[in-house]
C-alpha cells in the first residue's frame, strides 16, 4: 500500500506558512470526502429504502393475488385454473417476503449503519477540531500582537510578566489544538478508506445470503410448477393467435362491403325493406315538447320486447317501458323540420310518441314491424309464418285506383291475387285459427281503394253540358229533392279513408276488419292525407257532400246499407257495408271507412233512426209514434237526440279531428 501523506507533528509549534499551506490541502481534502460522504449515504439510504419498499410491494402482491378468488367477473371461464395458480405465488410471495425483510436488516446493518458512524464520529470530530484550532490561533495572534506593543522607555515589569504570560499561555493553547487536530486529520486518510469499503462489504454479503437461500428454497420445488404454467400460457397464446387471425379476416370483410352502408339514408330501391319484422331495435330520435310550440329531439336506443317498446339511452345498464304496442295503431306523420317520421297511437286513437328515423329504410321497417306487433303475431306459434302471410295479404291488397273506370280492372286483379294467395297457401302454414276467420271475412289480396270518392272539381267538369252517372249506380242532383222530403236531416264531418270488397255483411267483424286492413295500408303506403266531406244522412239516402262547392259526390240508397258499426276502441272510426246489384244478377258486398268529428256512434244511430224510418213508413201509427219522441228543427226536421251537429242542413262546425292513425 502506498504511503499516505501527513502533517508533521514537530512543526506544529512553529506554525511555519509551508505549514499552514500543507493543513490547506488537508482541509480541503476533509470538506470533499465530507461532501461525498453525504451523496454516499443518500444512495446506500435509498437502496435500503428501496429493500424496505420490496417488503411492502411483495406483501401487498401476495394480499391481491388472493383477492382475485373474491372478485365477481361478469365473464368468469377458465377461472378456476387461475385462481389455483394464484394461491401458490401467493405463498411463494410470502416466502419471498420473509427474504426480502431479512436482507432489508442486513443492509442496515453491515451498509448503511457504517457510513452513518463514520460521518457523525470521524468527520464531525475534524471539523470540531478545525473550529477549536481556529479559536486558538486567533487568541495567539492577539497576545502576541499586545505582546508587541510594550513600551521601550519606561518598561513595566509588571506589565510585561502579565503580558508575557498570557502569550505563553495562548501559544500553549495553540500546540495543543495544532497536535489534535493534526493527528486527526492524519488518522481521517486511514479511516476515509474503510469508510468506502466496509459498507460494500456488508452489502455484498447480504445479497449473496438473499440468492443463495432463494435458490434453495425456489430451485427444486418451482421447477415443475412453472413448467406447468408455463406450458398453460403457451396454450392460451396459441389460442390468442388463432382468434386474432378470425377477427382480422372478419374485420377485412366487414370493411370490404360497399361505402353505400355509411350513408344513413341508402337507395331505397337498391336495399330490400323487410315488412315480416315481429321485432326491431336500432336508435332514433324521440321528440320532446318544450313549450307551447317548441320541440326537442333526442338520439335513444329503442327495441321492441314481446308486445311492448323499450327505450334505452345510452350507458343505461337496461332499458324502461316507452308505450305498449298491443292494438296500437301507426303511421306516417308530417313534420317541418324532419323526415322519416311517424306516430304511435293508443288503442283509443289518442296520439301518441313521434318518433324520426335516420333513414327510409329503417322508416318502413320500423313502421311494418310495429304494424305487425300491434297484431299480437308474436303470441302466435309461428310468428315469422304469419306475418309473411298477413304482409302478402296487405301488399297485394294496397293497390290505389285513382278512378271508378278502374273498377273492373281491379276485380280481375283481385281474382289474380286470391290465386296468387291460394298458392302462397300452400307455402305458408297457418299458425292460429284467427287467419280462416278473416278469410272469411275479406278475400285476400281484395284492393283497397283510398280514393274512391272523386274530388267536387272533376265531378263538376264531367257534368259540364250532360248529366253524370254516380259511380254507385245513382243519378247526381245537386239540389238534393229528397232532403227536402225526407223527415230526417242529420249531418256530419267525415273523412274517408278507404273501401274495399267484403265477402258477408251478417256480422259487424267484417267492419272491423276492414278498419285493421284500410289503417295497415295506408301505414304501409304512408298514405296519411285524406279528404273532408260532409255526411248527410237522410231517411232514405247517405251523401257525401263537398263542403266547399256543396255538390254531391256520392249518394248510397240507405236501403242498401245492410250493416254498419263504429270501432271499439277508436271512437272516431266508422263504416258501413252496402250491397250493391250487378249486371250479372248477383250482388256485391264493399266496407267503407271514414274518420268522424265526433262519435261514430251518432253516425250509426242516425242510419239506424233512417232504417227505422223506412220500415214504419208502411204504417202511420208506428210512423207517428216514431216522429213523436224525435224534436224537429225550425224547418220540420227530425234530428237526433244529444247531437250537437246542425241538424237543419246547414254547414256544420269547421272543427277538423286528428287524423286517423295507423
Amino acid at each position: 500500500m502506498p504511503a499516505v501523506d501527513k502533517l508533521l507533528l514537530e512543526e506544529a509549534l512553529q506554525d511555519s506558512p509551508q505549514t499552514r499551506s500543507l493543513l490547506s490541502v488537508f482541509e480541503e481534502d476533509a470538506g470533499t470526502l465530507t461532501d461525498y460522504t453525504n451523496q454516499l449515504l443518500q444512495a446506500m439510504q435509498r437502496v435500503y429504502g428501496a429493500q424496505n419498499e420490496m417488503c411492502l410491494a411483495t406483501q401487498q402482491l401476495s394480499k391481491q393475488l388472493l383477492a382475485y378468488e373474491k372478485q365477481n367477473f361478469a365473464l368468469g371461464k377458465g377461472d378456476e385454473e387461475v385462481i389455483s395458480t394464484l394461491h401458490y405465488f401467493s405463498k411463494v410471495m410470502d416466502e419471498l417476503n420473509g427474504l426480502h425483510t431479512e436482507l432489508a436488516k442486513q443492509l442496515a446493518d453491515t451498509m448503511v449503519l457504517p457510513v452513518i458512524q463514520f460521518r457523525e464520529k470521524d468527520l464531525t470530530e475534524v471539523s470540531t477540531l478545525k473550529d477549536l484550532f481556529g479559536l486558538a490561533s486567533n487568541e495567539h495572534d492577539l497576545s502576541m500582537a499586545k505582546y508587541s506593543r510594550l513600551p521601550k522607555k519606561k518598561e513595566n515589569e509588571r506589565v510585561k510578566a502579565e503580558v508575557g504570560k498570557e502569550v505563553a499561555s495562548a501559544r500553549r493553547k495553540q500546540h495543543l489544538s495544532s497536535l489534535q487536530y493534526y493527528c486527526a486529520l492524519n488518522a481521517l486518510q486511514y479511516r476515509k478508506r474503510m469508510a468506502m469499503m466496509e459498507p460494500l462489504i456488508g452489502f455484498a454479503h447480504g445479497q449473496i445470503n438473499f440468492f443463495k437461500r432463494g435458490a434453495e428454497m425456489f430451485s427444486k420445488s418451482m421447477d415443475g410448477f412453472l413448467s406447468s404454467v408455463t406450458d398453460m400460457v403457451q396454450s392460451i397464446q396459441v389460442e390468442l393467435e388463432a382468434e386474432a387471425d378470425k377477427m382480422r379476416v372478419s374485420q377485412q370483410e366487414l370493411l370490404s362491403i360497399d361505402e353505400s352502408v355509411y350513408t344513413p339514408d341508402m337507395d331505397v330501391a337498391t336495399s330490400q325493406i323487410n315488412r315480416n319484422l315481429i321485432q326491431k331495435a336500432g336508435y332514433l330520435n324521440l321528440r320532446n315538447k318544450t313549450g307551447l310550440v317548441t320541440t326537442t329531439w333526442e338520439r335513444l336506443y329503442f327495441f321492441t320486447q314481446g308486445g311492448n317498446l323499450m327505450c334505452q339511452p345510452r350507458g343505461a345498464v337496461a332499458g324502461g317501458l316507452i308505450q305498449d304496442l298491443d292494438n296500437c295503431s301507426v303511421m306516417a306523420v308530417d313534420c317541418e323540420d324532419r323526415r322519416y317520421c311517424f306516430q304511435i297511437s293508443t288503442p283509443s286513437g289518442k296520439p301518441g310518441i313521434i318518433l324520426q328515423a335516420e333513414s327510409r329504410k329503417e322508416y318502413e321497417e320500423w313502421i311494418c314491424a310495429i304494424n305487425n306487433i300491434s297484431r299480437q303475431i308474436y303470441l302466435t306459434d309461428n310468428p315469422e309464418a304469419v306475418a309473411i302471410k298477413l304482409n302478402q295479404t296487405a301488399l297485394q291488397a294496397v293497390t290505389p285506383i285513382t278512378s271508378f273506370g278502374k273498377k273492373q280492372e281491379s276485380s280481375c286483379s283481385s281474382q289474380t291475387m286470391k290465386n296468387s294467395d291460394t298458392e302462397n297457401d300452400k307455402i305458408v302454414p297457418r299458425a292460429t285459427g284467427s287467419i280462416p276467420e278473416t278469410e272469411e271475412l275479406i278475400a285476400p289480396g281484395t284492393p283497397i281503394q283510398f280514393d274512391i270518392v272523386l274530388p267536387a272539381t272533376e265531378f263538376l267538369e264531367q257534368n259540364r253540358g250532360s248529366r253524370r252517372t254516380n259511380p254507385f249506380g245513382e243519378t247526381e242532383d245537386e239540389s238534393f229533392p229528397e232532403a227536402e222530403d225526407s223527415l230526417l236531416q242529420q249531418m256530419f264531418i267525415v273523412r274517408f279513408l278507404g273501401s274495399m270488397a267484403v265477402k258477408t255483411d251478417h256480422t259487424a267483424e267484417v267492419i272491423y276488419e276492414a278498419m285493421r286492413q284500410v289503417l295497415a295500408a295506408r301505414a304501409i303506403h304512408n298514405i296519411f292525407r285524406t279528404t273532408e266531406s260532409h255526411l248527410m244522412i237522410t231517411s232514405q239516402t247517405l251523401r257525401l257532400i263537398d263542403p266547399q262547392t256543396q255538390v254531391s259526390r256520392a249518394c248510397f240508397e240507405l236501403t242498401s246499407v245492410t250493416q254498419f258499426a263504429a270501432h271499439q276502441e277508436n271512437k272516431r272510426l266508422v263504416g258501413f257495408v252496402i250491397r250493391v246489384p250487378e249486371s250479372t244478377g248477383e250482388e256485391s258486398l264493399s266496407t267503407y271507412i271514414f274518420e268522424s268529428n265526433s262519435e261514430g256512434e251518432k253516425i250509426c244511430y242516425a242510419i239506424n233512426l233512417g232504417k227505422e224510418i223506412i220500415e214504419v213508413q208502411k204504417d202511420p201509427e208506428a210512423l207517428a209514434q216514431l216522429m213523436l219522441s224525435l224534436p224537429l228543427t225550425n224547418d220540420g226536421k227530425y234530428v237526433l237526440l244529444n247531437d250537437h251537429t246542425d241538424g237543419t242542413g246547414g254547414s256544420p262546425s269547421d272543427s277538423r279531428g286528428a287524423e286517423s292513425e295507423a
